[in-house]
């Protein structure tokens, strides 16, 4: 059973420049992933509240941070969504620089949360963030969400995949399946974030 409650999670502030942030202290996990990847869904099965982050049906609508307080000391960070084209190349360059910034310098930041749909994981995009993240020899636990879609077998397989891959990469890197939906993969997830938040 996890020891924290994250039900208790609630909305703090959204910013678009990381001087916006709380002070740089205490203990933060964020959420990344592709534009389409489930990330609201997963942030939103996570607390049990439908309405904390917004699911929108037009990928890419998160634009700014958004900072949701479990406690004093803890915090979840909703990051932009990547890798959607209809998104002006002048606010891609402004996220890509927030982001690298934010990865690179936030030393309360425990770890990433990187959430993929099992059926189109490790994007050109996924893999270069992989390969940032551990050159900050950050921790990431991959989430491959949307696993209801996908029969058993061709959920193993996508796993496997996934699991050889990032066995070359780091041995800070993580995974497992997860269904937002289907509230699949949920203990594990929680049982990874109170190792984090805990340690």
């Amino acid at each position: 059973m996890s020891n924290l409650d994250y039900k208790k999670a609630t909305f703090l502030l959204s910013v678009a420049q990381l001087t916006q942030l709380p002070p740089d202290e205490g203990f933060e996990v964020a959420f990344i992933g592709r534009s389409n990847a489930g990330k609201s869904s997963v942030l939103n099965r996570l607390t049990q509240n439908l309405k904390l982050a917004r699911v929108s049906k037009t990928p890419g609508r998160t634009q700014h941070i958004n900072v949701f307080v479990l406690d004093a000391q803890r915090r979840l960070m909703d990051l932009p969504g990547y890798g959607y084209a209809k998104v002006p190349p002048k606010v891609k360059a402004h996220w890509q620089k927030t982001l690298d910034t934010y990865l690179q310098v936030r030393e309360c930041l425990q770890g990433l949360v990187l959430v993929m749909d099992i059926r189109h994981p490790l994007s050109p995009l996924d893999q270069h963030l992989l390969t940032w993240a551990t050159a900050c020899n950050l921790r990431v636990h991959i989430l491959l969400n949307k696993a209801d879609k996908l029969s058993s077998l061709a959920t193993k397989k996508s796993f496997s995949e996934v699991s050889q891959f990032i066995e070359n990469i780091s041995h800070l890197v993580s995974c497992q399946t997860f269904s937002a939906s289907k509230n699949t993969g949920l203990v594990e997830l929680k049982n990874r974030l109170d190792m984090w938040f805990i340690d």
